[in-house]
C-alpha cells in the first residue's frame, strides 16, 4: 500500500488513530501551517492521542502525549524504534519540568543557564509524575527539555502538557531538519506535521544525566565546554553499553549506503562529503570549515547523499572539538556495522 501525503487547510481535521498499540494503517498525514490555527489543530491531535511532528531548534520531533501509553506506543510503531531506548519529554518551562522530574542543584543550575535551548537533562522521575512507562523505558529517570523554537513553545503552551518527542524519522535513519524530511520518512504513518521551516541548530540536543554526578550521555547542539564552564568542573563519561538516554545505540543515524570516515580522498563509487577546503567533494558540510554551519547542515547533507543512491558515502575529517564532537559522534553511529 503506498503512502499518501496531502496538504490540507488548517480547518481540516486529521484522522486520529485512537488505538496506537494496534497496527496502524496508512493514514492521511496533514501538513499544518505556522499559524495559531495550525498550532491549535496540532494541540487537538495530541490531546486525542494522535501523533504530530513539530520543529524544535534542533530537529523535528515526533510528538505524542507523554501521559498516554497508547499514543506513546504509536511513536514506537511509526518509527520502528527499540522500546528500551527512552524518549525525551518536552515541556514549556522549568516549572513544568519539575512536575515530572526531581532537580538537584546541578540540574537546576543547568536548566536556568541553558533553557530554553538544545539541552536535555536526565533527572530522577517523580513518583507521581503520571508519565507513561514507555517514555522512560521502565527506568527511574526521565529526560526533560524546554525547546527554544517559538513554534514548539507555542504548541507546548497550547497543549498544556508533556510531549514525548524523539526525532521524527524512522528509527536509526537520518534525523529531519525540515518538514520535507519528515514527509519522506513518515508520511502515511502519522497524523500531522506542523511546518515551521528549517531547524536552526540542526543537531539533536546535548543530553546530561543529573541522577548522580553530572554525566555526558550524548553530545549535541550545546557544546560540552559550555556545560562544564557553567558547572565549574568536568562532566563524567557515560558507562559503556548503558542505555539511559536517547541516541546511545551504536548503529544510529544511518543512511542507506555504508559510511567511511576521515576520508582524505575519494574512492570509486563514493559520494565524498567535505569540510573546509576538501578537494573533489561532491557535497560539503561547510566550505569555510565552520562547525556551527556543519552541525546545522549535517542531516540535510546525509539526506542529499542518500538521494544520490551512492554505493558508499565518505566524510572528510571533522575536528574533534566543540560541536565537532557531536558531529563525529553522529557520524560514528552512522558508520557502525548494521
Amino acid at each position: 500500500m503506498s503512502c499518501e501525503f496531502k496538504i490540507e487547510p488548517s480547518t481540516s481535521r486529521a484522522t486520529i488513530n485512537k488505538n496506537a498499540t494496534s497496527e496502524r494503517l496508512v493514514i492521511q498525514t496533514l501538513l499544518l501551517p505556522e499559524t495559531p490555527d495550525g498550532v491549535n489543530q496540532a494541540a487537538k491531535i495530541l490531546t486525542h492521542g494522535g501523533l504530530c511532528a513539530f520543529p524544535t531548534e534542533t530537529v523535528y520531533g515526533l510528538g505524542a502525549d507523554a501521559r498516554n501509553s497508547a499514543a506513546v506506543a504509536g511513536i514506537f510503531h511509526a518509527k520502528g524504534r527499540p522500546q528500551f531506548n527512552p524518549l525525551i519529554v518536552h515541556v514549556a518551562s522549568l516549572e513544568a519540568a519539575e512536575k515530572y522530574g526531581v532537580f538537584n542543584e546541578d540540574a537546576r543550575a543547568l536548566a536556568q543557564a541553558f533553557w530554553p535551548g538544545p539541552l536535555t537533562l536526565v533527572v530522577p522521575l517523580r513518583a507521581d509524575a503520571g508519565l507513561s512507562s514507555l517514555v522512560t523505558a521502565g527506568l527511574g529517570s526521565v529526560g526533560l527539555r524546554v525547546p527554544a523554537a517559538p513554534l514548539a513553545h507555542d504548541l507546548l503552551q497550547t497543549f498544556q502538557g508533556p510531549v514525548a518527542a524523539p526525532s521524527a524519522n524512522p528509527s536509526g535513519k537520518i534525523s529531519p531538519t525540515t518538514a520535507a524530511h519528515v514527509v519522506d520518512g513518515l508520511s502515511g504513518r502519522i497524523d500531522a506535521i506542523l511546518d515551521g521551516g528549517s531547524c536552526e541548530v540542526g543537531l539533536e540536543s546535548t543530553i546530561v544525566g543529573c541522577v548522580a554526578a553530572p554525566t555526558l550521555l550524548r553530545h549535541g547542539g550545546l557544546p560540552k565546554e559550555a556545560i562544564e564552564q557553567c558547572l565549574g568542573h568536568d562532566l563524567a563519561d557515560a558507562k559503556k553499553g548503558e542505555i539511559s538516554a536517547p541516541g546511545q545505540l551504536l548503529s544510529h543515524y544511518a543512511p542507506s549506503a555504508p559510511v567511511r570516515l576521515n576520508a582524505t580522498g575519494k574512492l570509486a563509487g563514493e559520494v565524498l562529503i567535505g569540510f573546509g577546503a576538501t578537494k573533489d567533494a561532491d557535497l560539503t558540510l561547510s566550505h569555510s570549515g565552520d562547525l556551527h554551519e556543519a552541525a546545522a547542515n549535517l542531516f540535510d547533507i546525509l539526506h542529499q547523499a542518500n538521494a544520490l543512491n551512492a554505493e558508499k558515502i565518505a566524510f572528510a575529517p571533522i575536528p574533534e572539538v566543540g560541536l565537532g564532537q557531536a558531529i563525529n559522534d553522529r557520524l560514528r553511529r552512522a558508520a557502525a556495522p548494521r
